[in-house]
C-alpha cells in the first residue's frame, strides 16, 4: 500500500508546571518546605522575605490572615504586570481554588493565637522572630540539633584531668584512638606498640597500665578486648552485695558459650550453685550492655516541627495551622511594578520567574488549606482518642478520608506524609490515625493500636516473677473478643520493643 497521512483525535492528561509544583510541595515535609522556600527566596529576584508576617506572629496576630495576604498581596498589588502573562480567567479559578476556609475557622485560629505564639514561635526551628533576620541567617537546623560527644572525644577529655607526663598520655591517647565504635580494642599490645616510634620502646606493662586507666575513663567496658572482659568490667563496678554478683563474675568469665545455649541445668552443676542463684545472676547478665561504645554521638531527630496544632475549646477539638511553618514569603511590589512598566515584558526571560513567584506563593497556600482539610477530618473520625487515648483509636483508611473530602486517594496519602500533629496527648504522625482494622469475636471492628494499647496494658499489669507469654496474652484478648493469633501479638510485641516473656523475668 502507498503511504497515506491520517489524523486521529487523542485524548491525555498532562499535569501542568504549576499542577505538578502543588503536588510537589503538598509531599514534602515542614523542614522540607520551609528549605524550598528559602532556595525560592535565594534565586528568584521577585520574591522577598515577609518580615511583617514574623512581627505579626510573635505578636499574636491573626495567623489565618497572614496566610491569606502572603498568597494574596502579590496579586493585588501587581494586577497590571499580570496581565500580559495570564488571561483573567485563569487568575479567577486560581483565585478559586483557594476559598475553602470559613469563618469559623479563622475565628478559632484568632482566639488561639497568642497562647500558639507563645508555645510555638514563629520561626519553624522554635527560635524567637527577634532574633530572625530578613535574609535567614541563622536559620540552619542543624544549629539547634544536639550533638552528642563521639566515644574519643569523651576519653580524651577525661584523660585530661589526671596528671601524666608526656609519656604516659601518648600511650594512653594510642589506646584511646585504637578503640572501635563497639568501645571494644581489638588489636593486641604487642601490635600497639610498634604503631609508634617513642624511645625507649614500650614496654608491655606500660600499655597494660594505660590499658587499665583507659578502661577507669568513663563507663565501665569501654576499653575491653572481648566481650567477657566487657562484662567482667561492668560486673566489677557494681556493689560487693550485688544479688547474684559472684556467680554472674564465673559465668562471663568461664561459660559464656553455655549461656548462649540456655544450657540451665549444665551452668547450675559446673558452677555449684543454686537454681535460684543462678537465675538472678542470669538476670544480672541480662542487664549488662554488651556494645558500650554506641552509646557514644548518638544523633537525635528532635527537630520535628508540627505542621497543624489541635486543642480542646468548648467541648469540641479546633485544628488550626502551626504558625511556625506558615510562608513568609510575598511578591515584591517594587520589581513588580517595575519589570510590568518596561518594554517587552511579556518576552523577557524574567516572565517566567515572575510567574513562578505568584505559583509558589498561591501553592504554598494551597497546600496548607490541604493539609488542615485532611487534620480536620482526621480529627472528626478520632475524637474518642482525643478524649480517651490510644485504645479509643478507631480504624481509618485514607480512602474515607478522600471521599469526605472530595479529594483523591492519592492526594491524600502526600497530605498525610511527613505530617506531624500537635495534641495534648503528644505528637503524632497523619499516619498513626489510619490504624488496621481487626474483627472482634461480636461481629464489629476494632484498631490494631487499640489491640496494641490493650497488649500494653497487660504486660504492665503482669507479676514480673511469672511474666505473660505471647499464648496467654492472646487468651486474654479473646477474653475480651478480640481474636488474634499468637503470632500477631508476638509481633505487636515486638513492634512495642518489649521482649518476650524469658527475658522480662525478673528475680524476687
Amino acid at each position: 500500500m502507498p503511504p497515506t497521512l491520517e489524523l486521529r483525535a487523542k485524548q491525555s492528561l498532562a499535569l501542568t508546571p504549576r499542577l505538578q509544583q502543588s503536588v510537589r510541595l503538598l509531599q514534602l515535609s515542614s523542614l522540607e518546605f520551609q528549605q524550598e522556600l528559602r532556595n525560592a527566596l535565594d534565586t528568584n529576584p521577585f520574591l522577598e522575605y515577609d518580615e511583617s508576617q514574623t512581627e505579626d506572629n510573635a505578636l499574636g496576630a491573626d495567623n489565618g490572615n497572614s496566610m491569606s495576604e502572603t498568597s494574596l498581596s502579590g496579586a493585588s498589588s501587581e494586577s497590571s504586570a499580570e496581565a500580559p502573562l495570564a488571561s483573567e480567567s485563569s487568575m479567577s479559578s486560581m483565585d478559586s481554588e483557594q476559598s475553602t476556609d470559613n469563618v469559623s475557622r479563622e475565628d478559632s485560629m484568632n482566639e488561639y493565637s497568642n497562647e500558639y505564639s507563645s508555645e510555638y514561635s514563629s520561626d519553624p526551628f522554635g527560635r524567637s522572630a527577634s532574633r530572625n533576620s530578613g535574609d535567614g541567617e541563622g536559620s540552619d537546623p542543624a544549629d539547634w540539633v544536639r550533638i552528642e560527644p563521639s566515644l574519643h572525644d569523651t576519653l580524651h577529655e577525661g584523660l585530661r584531668l589526671y596528671q601524666l607526663n608526656e609519656r604516659d598520655r601518648a600511650i594512653a591517647q594510642l589506646i584511646i584512638e585504637a578503640l572501635d565504635d563497639d568501645g571494644y580494642l581489638r588489636q593486641e599490645l604487642s601490635e600497639l606498640a610498634n604503631v609508634v616510634d617513642i624511645e625507649p620502646a614500650l614496654s608491655e606493662d606500660e600499655l597494660n597500665i594505660a590499658l587499665k586507666l583507659v578502661q577507669s575513663l568513663d563507663k565501665p567496658g569501654v576499653g575491653a578486648r572481648n566481650l567477657s572482659e566487657c562484662l567482667s568490667l561492668q560486673l566489677e563496678a557494681m556493689e560487693e552485695d550485688t544479688p547474684g554478683r559472684e556467680v554472674a563474675l564465673e559465668i562471663v568469665a568461664h561459660h559464656l558459650e553455655r549461656l548462649a545455649r540456655r544450657e540451665q541445668a549444665e551452668l547450675q552443676k559446673k558452677i555449684g550453685c543454686s537454681a535460684d542463684d543462678l537465675r538472678i545472676a542470669c538476670a544480672l547478665i541480662r542487664r549488662l550492655d554488651p556494645k558500650p561504645g554506641e552509646n557514644y554521638g548518638a544523633s537525635e531527630d528532635n527537630y520535628v516541627v508540627p505542621d497543624v496544632i489541635v486543642r480542646p475549646m468548648k467541648k469540641q477539638w479546633i485544628v488550626t495551622i502551626n504558625p511556625a511553618v506558615l510562608p513568609r514569603a510575598r511578591i515584591h511590589r517594587m520589581y513588580a511594578e517595575l519589570f510590568a512598566q518596561s518594554a517587552g515584558a511579556s518576552r523577557s526571560p524574567l516572565a517566567q520567574q515572575l510567574q513562578e513567584a505568584r505559583w509558589l506563593i498561591r501553592n504554598a497556600q494551597q497546600r496548607f488549606t490541604t493539609i488542615q482539610r485532611v487534620a480536620e477530618c482526621i480529627v472528626s473520625h478520632q475524637k474518642a482518642f482525643f478524649d480517651y487515648g490510644e485504645i479509643a483509636l478507631k480504624p481509618l483508611v485514607l480512602r474515607d478520608v478522600a471521599d469526605e473530602l472530595g479529594l483523591h486517594e492519592s492526594t491524600i496519602s502526600r497530605a498525610t506524609g511527613n505530617k506531624y500533629m500537635a495534641t495534648p496527648r503528644g505528637i503524632f504522625e497523619f499516619k498513626h490515625f489510619f490504624p488496621r482494622e481487626l474483627s472482634t469475636e461480636s461481629g464489629g471492628t476494632c484498631s490494631a493500636a487499640a489491640v496494641r494499647a490493650l497488649l500494653k496494658e497487660m504486660i504492665s499489669k503482669e507479676n514480673t516473677r511469672d511474666p505473660l507469654s505471647d499464648v496467654s496474652l492472646a487468651k486474654m484478648l479473646a477474653d475480651q473478643g478480640v481474636i488474634v493469633a499468637r503470632r500477631t501479638v508476638a509481633k505487636y510485641r515486638h513492634l512495642m520493643k518489649v521482649p518476650p516473656a524469658e527475658l522480662r523475668r525478673q528475680a524476687s
